[in-house]
């Protein structure tokens, strides 16, 4: 970002000095600009993201190609069909299951919970049981995570429902989808060396970051900087680092 705040050394701002400095910062306006067409190329949005550029007069150049290509894929995985969402991986970048084992395997389980979600409706647990057996189990050894994920999954065709606990049902949450199409988008960005982390989100953590050592610093004045809440503390009540 090109507005930057200064303070003389050896003096800690005071609260109101802190928010009249953070008031005082004014981003440019190719500096937003650059955030939010960070954000659609990132997020998979290639129509949003072709005319932010002509409205924004951008020189940027836009690969519409792979943006579209990603949300085919992430739509895929969203609607539940994870069977064209690895077909269209395999189409769009061939070795990134098999380099990917892992992300490879989040896929064939979330199918196979989409298969078991059938069969709640169909009553009938036959291709569910098939379909883990032919591409869960062989794969299964390779991690021993595997076999846990693999043996969680499995036991939502031992209960009704109406019946599952609560750890069983989240498998059938939608938010399942949700992450693995984001471990999916992470992956791909990854593997055509782009940062996977949108430039807003990792301003958003820095910002909790500073807070944070903020408030554990002993001066009285630093722990007095307001507090916003992003929403980013951890299970453990930790912020996350920011990005490098």
């Amino acid at each position: 970002m090109s507005a930057t705040v200064s303070t003389p050394a050896g003096i800690t701002p005071s609260s109101r000095d802190w928010e009249k400095k953070v008031d005082d910062v004014r981003p440019s306006k190719s500096d937003m600009n650059t955030i939010v067409m960070n954000y659609l190329i990132i997020g998979g949005y290639p129509s949003a993201a072709m005319k932010f550029a002509q409205e924004a007069g951008l020189e940027s150049q836009i690969d519409l190609t792979s943006i579209e290509k990603r949300n085919q894929i992430c739509t895929s995985i969203h609607h539940g069909d994870i069977k064209t969402a690895i077909e269209r991986i395999n189409d769009f970048e061939p070795e990134l299951l098999e380099m990917h084992p892992r992300l490879h395997f989040a896929l064939l389980r979330l199918q196979l919970i989409e298969l078991v979600r059938r069969s709640m409706v169909d009553n009938d647990i036959g291709p569910a049981l098939t379909f883990a057996q032919d591409y869960l189990a062989p794969r299964a050894p390779q991690y021993p995570e595997f076999l846990k994920d693999l043996e969680h999954t499995m036991a939502l065709l031992c209960f009704p429902p109406d019946q599952l606990s609560p750890p069983l049902a989240k498998l059938l949450d939608p938010d399942m989808r949700k992450r693995v199409a984001t471990m999916v988008n992470q992956t791909i960005l990854e593997s055509q060396e782009v940062f996977s982390e949108t430039k807003i989100k990792s301003l958003v953590k820095l910002r909790a970051w500073v807070e944070a050592k903020a408030a554990q610093s002993e001066s009285e004045r630093l722990r007095s900087i307001p507090h916003m809440d992003l929403g980013l503390v951890s299970p453990k009540g930790e912020f996350p680092e920011p990005s490098q």
